[in-house]
């Protein structure tokens, strides 16, 4: 059974169960590095204030270095005997400088020590994660330029509502995307703040460098309340909240995809590497990865969720309840960071099929709005060209007939304000090309935000 960071107080050896119970070794070693870069930051600062001798703290960087270097070759022992990352790196820390690796610990507890790896990684994930983020953007921009000009319906309640241009819809999943990089910017300022130096929960006696630390470890803060700063899980919390809101607008991405695949609807072809068949069924060619994407947000939330729980009740300060968000929060990040990647790859490959979009428009219902605003340009209100529009879609409807095989003499039977002019608006290029207000799927509008997206994203 491996040493532990505590036992003086103890005459009995924990039992095997209760360690088994208790150990986070296998979810927080993806901790180790930050662990190993805070202590080589703390060795040097009880160097620099002389808590430590200069050789010791020299001794100390030298061997956490080395520890540091085997972890990023991969060459690191994790040993799951122990019950945490940090107490096997402090362990493994003995055996390469002695007994001044006991020294380590000084004006530290493993409740700022973790609380402050946390925050690092997080950190890090965050860079990480915007960065996913900008490349499934340009994946997207790029298929928006690729494929402007192909227009669609565009659907509210999922029934046909009024032409789109396939690139407005796919520039709206940048707008969601940018709110999410925002978020995820926003939330590394409030964890940017360095704990490590709060000790268990009241600070310490010795004459140590907060701010020394916070500049070797580029934290913008140094926190201000001992007992808040290791007891503060809101940036887990806070993190795993912009990752449910992320996930979201994945799933929802994902589920455009799948109907506008599937062949009811037809509009784009999903390449088969990011597909899989049926066992029963040899035709099949299902959008797995899609459907995954939208299965998993339920993790996320679940994560949110656990994290939450887990805190509700906790009185101040550190708890042991606080290992659990370790899991969620790492899970989260992996799965939505992998989950951006393949999203990326699936844009850049996707291919449209104009045909089937083209053939929808043959139901000319869908220009009834611009129908409805072509009357109230001739002088009527809204609600009364409104009237008007309906019931010549349920007259054409009901004859099953196309509007554009009424005659004009047919036309004025519903208004005398229809001229021949109108028969050139039931198109669907004529529809978009109508838009004025800004933001709409006008098609100088859209080229001209394809182009602001494209500087932004390459700035």
């Amino acid at each position: 059974m491996a040493k532990k960071l505590w036992g003086g107080r103890f005459s009995k050896r924990i039992l095997r169960e209760v360690l088994s119970f208790t150990s986070s070794i296998g979810i927080d070693k993806r901790l180790a590095i930050y662990d190993c870069v805070g202590s080589i930051a703390h060795a040097k600062m009880l160097g620099k204030t002389g808590i430590l001798k200069p050789k010791e703290s020299a001794k100390l960087v030298r061997g956490l270095n080395s520890i540091l270097n085997s972890l990023k070759k991969g060459t690191f022992k994790i040993d799951k005997g122990f019950e945490d990352i940090h107490s096997n790196i402090q362990f493994a820390l003995e055996k390469k400088a002695g007994k001044v690796a006991d020294k380590l610990h000084t004006a530290r507890s493993r409740n700022d020590q973790v609380a402050n790896d946390t925050r690092m990684y997080c950190k890090d994930r965050i860079g990480a994660l915007v960065k996913s983020l900008g490349g499934l953007q340009k994946a997207i921009l790029g298929a928006a330029k690729k494929y402007f000009g192909f227009t669609i319906p565009g659907y509210t309640h999922l029934e046909h509502a009024q032409p789109v241009l396939f690139s407005h819809i796919l520039l709206a999943y940048l707008e969601m995307l940018e709110r999410d990089k925002k978020r995820l910017c926003d939330s590394r300022k409030r964890m940017d703040v360095l704990v490590l130096g709060s000790g268990a929960l009241s600070g310490t006696t010795l004459p140590i460098d907060r701010n020394y630390v916070k500049k070797l470890l580029d934290f913008k803060e140094v926190s201000k309340n001992s007992i808040d700063a290791v007891s503060d899980r809101d940036f887990v919390v806070e993190l795993l909240g912009v990752l449910s809101i992320m996930s979201m607008h994945l799933s929802r991405i994902s589920e455009d995809l799948i109907l506008y695949g599937t062949k009811e609807f037809g509009f784009i072809e999903i390449d088969e590497r990011y597909c899989t068949g049926s066992s029963l069924m040899p035709q099949k060619k299902n959008p797995d990865v899609l459907e995954l994407i939208r299965g998993r947000t339920s993790q996320i939330y679940g994560g949110l969720i656990s994290v939450l729980g887990m805190l509700k009740g906790l009185p101040l300060s550190y708890n042991r309840d606080m290992q659990l968000d370790k899991e969620p929060l790492f899970n989260s990040i992996e799965i939505v960071n992998g989950e951006l990647a393949l999203l990326a790859g699936l844009f850049r490959s996707m291919r449209v099929n104009r045909r089937e979009a083209n053939a929808i428009f043959e139901d000319e219902s869908i220009f009834a709005t611009d129908i409805a605003e072509y009357l109230v340009k001739k002088g009527i209100s809204f609600r009364q060209a409104h009237e008007i529009t309906g019931k010549l879609v349920r007259y054409c409807e009901k004859k099953k007939e196309n509007i554009s095989e009424l005659s004009l003499k047919q036309l004025k039977k519903f208004s005398k304000l229809f001229e021949k002019d109108i028969f050139r608006n039931l198109n669907a290029a004529a529809s978009i090309k109508l838009k004025k207000s800004i933001g709409s799927t006008k098609p100088a509008f859209v080229k001209k935000e394809i182009k602001k997206w494209k500087e932004k994203l390459t700035a």
